[in-house]
């Protein structure tokens, strides 16, 4: 494989850093969503920042989680509930504040096609407890 330019690893730094940033953000803004901005980062982490990418890895919260979906594209079913109650809680208040144009239903649209397919994702390593599989240690991508 070619080894990146600078140019290119600097691109990968600029969108790990921005991702983290939003997901951080998103932590506590509910409708924005986490899981992706911080898979995001840690894609291009591994791409221009190993010592990002082993921080991403070894975090209490993103390492589980990295590790689930490098691992069989897991979502545990309480992250999915959480996800689903943030949409509804979401949509409600878009229902009651905001006029009802199409805007509104393209959003309300992809919440609901958002929602299909995170619970489309498997909750659990095949054969395994959910449990433990989220205790096992990160991996590498």
């Amino acid at each position: 494989m070619n080894r990146p330019t600078k140019l290119t690893r600097l691109l990968f730094a600029l969108l790990a850093y921005t991702s983290l940033a939003i997901g951080l953000v998103a932590i506590v803004v509910p409708g924005l969503p986490t899981t992706e901005f911080i898979l995001l980062a840690a894609w291009a982490a591994t791409r221009s920042s190993p010592r990002l990418s082993a921080w991403l890895e070894n975090h209490r919260l993103f390492g589980p989680m990295l590790h689930n979906w490098r691992n069989g594209k897991i979502i545990p079913r309480r992250a999915k509930l959480g996800a689903t109650a943030s949409m509804l809680f979401c949509a409600g208040l878009m229902l009651v504040m905001l006029d009802h144009g199409w805007p509104v239903y393209l959003a309300l649209m992809a919440m609901g096609l958002g929602n299909l397919w995170i619970w489309s994702r498997p909750e659990q390593v095949q054969g395994t407890c959910s449990r433990w599989a989220a205790k096992q240690p990160p991996t590498g991508f």
